[in-house]
């Protein structure tokens, strides 16, 4: 079943992508949550127009987060957190705690971007995802120490 995604969907794909999806997945999910519409002949028009129109908008946008991406080049972030006595955090670090430290050293980074590949559950030196746009993505590296 071929789809016009009217949001961005996590693992399938960005907001006016056309996708291909097992019947079940669309109608039963993506349609209803208003997440995706079928990609009739003129659904496919009207995309294509809308996108002919929003094309100098994406390319601002693409900059802007070109922009946001390049000041984080180089930036290491120390998260402090509640450890045992062998080094183990109580809880893990999250998105969340990257979010606040890039805020203290004055980038606005919204959470919902941030992706960590494992649970950082240990004191040592990992590596967030940053994605800013589909096509601008960085990487953040933070070390987690015993506060």
């Amino acid at each position: 079943m071929k789809l016009i995604l009217k949001e961005n969907v996590a693992d399938l794909g960005y907001k006016d992508d056309v996708v291909e999806v097992k019947n079940g997945y669309g109608r039963n999910y993506l349609i209803p949550q208003g997440k995706a519409v079928i990609a009739s002949e003129a659904a496919l028009k009207q995309l294509a127009e809308n996108q002919r129109q929003r094309a100098h908008k994406l390319a601002q946008i693409k900059a802007e987060a070109e922009a946001a991406a390049q000041a984080l080049e180089g930036v290491k972030l120390t998260i402090g957190a509640k450890t045992s006595s062998t080094g183990t955090v109580f809880g893990s670090v999250n998105a969340i705690q990257i979010a606040e430290a890039l805020e203290k050293l004055g980038h606005q980074v919204d959470r919902k971007i941030i992706s960590i590949k494992e649970p950082v559950k240990e004191v040592g030196v990992y590596t967030a995802t940053i994605k800013f746009h589909k096509d601008v993505v960085t990487e953040v590296e933070f070390e987690v120490v015993a506060e």
